[in-house]
Order: structure tokens, then C-alpha cells, then sequence
């Protein structure tokens, strides 16, 4: 009997821990089942872009240029696959297209902002869209509820058109575990518009429609490069259209005068427009001519001398400068005739206790201290992002219908990885470490002698200003019977000239003959 119990009381010592012990696996046991279950709602919640192509139409009827126009609005995806099929993004974009027209003649225009890094945003609401922003002046707008109109200066009576995303922006996506690197540098990134308009070109049948690609700012370094690689892949352009365009970096390097003649029109528009010089009797086309004049004859003669100028013709050149873009001639001399964009934009108005715009030059900004060397920011932009923003995002969802959990991207700039890789491989000279798309077109325009090249500039951009679009197309070194081809135009307004309506009208009547003139493959 003894043997009994004390077995028994072995028996329950034996049996606590591994109670114990089970109770300790129950435990982790749930511990794991918890871990799981938030593993499985975040994964069933994970918002992602998918490799199924997604559209939503809509009709829509508005007046414009004194017709009613009926058209088609989709706002969707395209996936974007490499050479072997596989999808590595899906890109946004809306379209709008004219109702009972025929495609193998209604042209197509693709257009694309620039950054690197910008969703077609700006483009989309601002100029040649059915719908807009309503802004005009040069001042900062309000906080909601904001204004939309109807563009009665759209081109949809001319041309249908598709706004596109870049990946990474907007509601545009990488798939899966494509390397950003793919996407995000000179090439890659004009590789990727190729394949979207490819795509979207064969998805629509729009192969026989004249076809035109529109890029603003640095979407123009991107049509330059596009042109090329639509032409290499059997799609031959009808038109090139730049918007405050920059095609060459490479004269922005330090320790070349270019940049400095570039701007010096556009400092003249700039002194010209807040009258910070005397211009009685002098109109601005006059006062940017002579501005012109002098930048690309005395000054640039000045700056290539480098410190070797004599110290009597460094103060000429100065004081020539002063009167034309109304900064001190002592100031300018202190800065060895070579002033930089910050400096002037706090310098011009700075008795005035204010800054000058970047992206427009007639925006004015209040910085907390008046004698720092540099503005705090670019009213220009402040001034009007607020309202795009906001009206684009309730205009996708509320009118085109389009509804996504995805976020849309104001900029794909900050995002892990976004190192944009400036490397470019042209179609003749060696590879360059800062590009220059202008060699791009000219080859292109070369092989194709009936495309067409409009470049439109606004006088008070600073951040891509006019004269360095002339010198930038001007060194494309085209044959005379080609050199026709290229048209310029100019807009009292900034790098988004559309913003202001009286530009905005300008506008639509350059592109409206452009288009006339180009539609039918060139022919005059």
C-alpha cells in the first residue's frame, strides 16, 4: 500500500510540469494563430496594383469653340510587359475620344508632365482637358470649395487625347518584383512610354490615326528620347510638341557659362514685368529682344573669358546687365556677372521686402527674413497645388467614376529607391552622364522629314527658360529644308502658361493651326 501512494505522488509530480509545459505550448500555440490572423488581414487588405488591365467610360457632352462635342472619357490601366510578356507596371491614364469620328483619321495626342517623378496632372486639368481648373492671375488661390470649369480651350475638337502617369505617380504602379531601376532613369523611363503607347495604340486601333506625343518640362527630355524609340519600333510620329522644355542638361553643369545666358531673357521679361527697370515706350517682345541680343553677343563673349576679363570690361558688362534684368550692377559684379536663379528671385523685389517665382516669375512670395541669399520656396507652385490636387481627386472619382483604394501620388520623388538614373544612350555619340534628347530628335526628324516640332514657351519661366529652348533645338544641326519644321512660339506666362487664360486662349489657337497644318502628314 505504501509502494501504492508513493507511486501515486510520483505520478502527480511527474504530471504538473508536463501540464505546465502544455499549458506553455497552448499559450504559444495562440500567440501563433494570432500572429497568422493579423498576417492574413493584412495581406487581404495589402493595396496593390494588379496585372489585369481596368477601365471605366463615361460619356460626356460639353460647348466648346462654338460646337457641342460629344465624347468618351476611360480612366484606366494598361499593363506594360517586357520583350518575353512578362508585366512589370500598370499605367494610368484617361483618354478622351471624340464620339462618331473615324479612327484611321482622327489624330492622337499621348501627353505626359515631367519632374521626373510628376503624374500628368497639371496638363490634364490645367490646359487640354475637357474640364479645368479655374485659375488666371498670378496669385495664390483659395482653399475649398475650389472652382472646375469646362475647358472651352480644350483640344478635343482637334485631336483625342490620353494624359499618362509615369510609374510611380498617379495611380501608375510597378508589378511585383520588377526593380525600380527599370523604370526610373532617362532610358528606362522612355522605354516605358513606348511600350504604353505601343499597347495602347494596337488595344485601341488607332495604328493608322496621325499620332503626336506632348510632354511638359522634363516630359520633354522624355519626348526627345520617345521620339526615337517609337521610330526604332516601326511608329512614325506625326508631331513633336515641347512645353517649357529643357532637352539638355548638360550645359547645367557647373563651370559652364550657357545656364547663365539662358537665363538672361528671362530675367529681363522678369525686371520688365514688376517694372524694376525704367520701360517707357518699350514693349516686352522689344525689351527680351535686345535682351537676347546682348546675351548671346557681349555677355557670352564676357563669360567665356572667364577670369581673364579686364576689370573695366567686367563693370561694362555689368552695368549693360543692370539696366536689362534690374539688379544692382555692383551686385552682379560681385557675382562675376554670373548670377544664379536664387539669388536674382530674392534680390529683384528685395526693397520690396519679396521674392519672384520659379516656375512663373510674375508669382510673388514673403520670406521671414529679407536677407537670406535664397527664397524659401516657389510661390508659383504653392500658389496653385493645393487646388489641382484637390479638384483632380474628386473629379477621377466623382465624375470619370474611377474608384481605387490605391493613393494618388502627387510625385514619385521620395519614394525608397527613387535615385533617377540621368545616364542616356543616344542614337549617334557615346553614351552620356547627363543627357541631351535633342540628339534624339534630330535623328528621328532626319529619317522622318515629315514630323513636325512645335516648341512653346512661356517668357516669365525661369525653371526652363526660353532662350536656352532656342539654343538647345538651334544645335540639332538640321539641313536647311528641315530646319522649317521646327516652330516656336511664346505666351506672357510662366512654365505652366495654360494657368492664365488670356495665354491659355493663345495657346489653343497655335495648336489648332499646328494640328491643321500637321494632321494631314505635313503638308502645308
Amino acid at each position: 500500500m505504501r509502494k501504492l501512494i508513493i507511486a501515486a505522488c510520483a505520478a502527480t509530480l511527474l504530471a504538473a510540469p508536463l501540464a505546465a509545459q502544455a499549458q506553455d505550448g497552448n499559450r504559444g500555440s495562440a500567440a501563433e494563430r494570432a500572429r497568422n490572423a493579423v498576417a492574413e488581414d493584412i495581406e487581404k487588405n495589402w493595396v496593390r496594383p494588379t496585372a489585369e488591365e481596368r477601365e471605366v467610360v463615361t460619356s460626356h457632352t460639353m460647348q466648346a469653340h462654338g460646337k457641342t462635342l460629344r465624347y468618351k472619357a476611360t480612366a484606366g490601366t494598361l499593363t506594360v510587359r517586357t520583350d518575353a510578356g512578362q508585366p512589370t507596371s500598370s499605367v494610368f491614364y484617361v483618354a478622351y475620344t471624340l464620339d462618331g469620328q473615324p479612327l484611321g483619321t482622327r489624330p492622337i495626342t499621348y501627353m505626359f508632365n515631367g519632374g521626373p517623378g510628376s503624374p500628368t496632372m497639371w496638363l490634364h486639368m490645367g490646359a487640354f482637358g475637357p474640364t479645368r481648373v479655374a485659375t488666371d492671375d498670378p496669385v495664390v488661390e483659395r482653399p475649398g470649395p475650389l472652382r472646375l470649369t469646362s475647358n472651352d480651350m480644350t483640344l478635343l475638337d482637334k485631336t483625342d487625347l490620353v494624359f499618362i502617369d509615369m510609374v510611380g505617380a498617379g495611380y501608375s504602379r510597378p508589378l511585383g518584383d520588377a526593380p525600380t531601376s527599370a523604370y526610373w532613369g532617362v532610358d528606362g523611363d522612355a522605354d516605358m512610354f513606348a511600350r504604353f503607347i505601343l499597347r495602347y495604340t494596337t488595344k485601341y486601333n488607332r495604328w493608322n490615326s496621325p499620332k503626336f506625343v506632348l510632354g511638359e518640362s522634363y516630359g520633354t527630355l522624355r519626348a526627345g528620347a520617345l521620339a526615337y524609340q517609337l521610330e526604332n519600333r516601326g511608329m512614325s510620329l506625326n508631331g513633336v510638341i515641347l512645353l517649357s522644355s529643357i532637352m539638355n542638361y548638360g550645359v547645367r553643369q557647373p563651370g559652364y557659362p550657357q545656364n547663365f545666358v539662358s537665363l538672361l531673357p528671362t530675367y529681363a521679361a522678369t525686371a520688365w514685368y514688376h517694372n524694376a527697370i525704367n520701360r517707357d515706350g518699350v514693349s516686352l517682345e522689344d525689351h527680351v529682344q535686345r535682351a537676347r541680343e546682348f546675351a548671346a553677343g557681349p555677355y557670352q563673349t564676357a563669360l567665356n573669358k572667364g577670369h581673364t576679363i579686364s576689370d573695366q570690361e567686367k563693370a561694362q558688362i555689368a552695368q549693360q546687365m543692370s539696366t536689362l534684368i534690374g539688379i544692382d550692377a555692383n551686385f552682379i559684379n560681385a557675382a562675376n556677372l554670373r548670377v544664379e536663379l536664387s539669388p536674382f528671385r530674392k534680390e529683384l523685389l528685395r526693397d520690396r521686402r519679396q521674392t519672384v517665382g520659379r516656375l512663373d516669375s510674375r508669382y510673388l512670395g514673403i520670406d521671414a527674413s529679407q536677407v537670406t541669399g535664397a527664397p524659401e520656396e516657389d510661390p508659383a507652385s504653392s500658389a496653385i497645388t493645393g487646388a489641382y490636387y484637390g479638384m483632380f481627386q474628386d473629379y477621377i472619382a466623382n465624375t470619370l467614376n474611377y474608384r481605387t483604394d490605391l493613393e494618388y501620388r502627387q510625385s514619385a520623388r521620395g519614394l525608397p529607391g527613387f535615385d533617377w538614373n540621368w545616364s542616356h544612350r543616344p542614337p549617334v555619340g557615346g553614351p552620356q552622364t547627363t543627357p541631351n534628347t535633342a540628339i534624339d530628335l534630330a535623328t528621328v526628324m532626319r529619317r522622318n522629314p515629315h514630323l513636325k516640332v512645335l516648341a512653346l514657351n512661356g517668357y516669365y519661366d525661369a525653371a526652363t527658360p526660353f532662350f536656352g529652348t532656342e539654343y538647345d533645338l538651334n544645335q540639332m544641326m538640321l539641313e536647311p529644308h528641315l530646319r522649317k519644321n521646327v516652330e516656336f512660339t511664346y505666351y506672357e506666362g510662366g512654365h505652366m502658361m495654360y494657368t492664365s487664360r488670356e495665354p491659355l486662349e493663345q495657346l489653343y489657337r497655335d495648336l489648332a493651326k499646328y494640328y491643321d497644318e500637321t494632321s494631314n502628314g505635313g503638308v502645308r
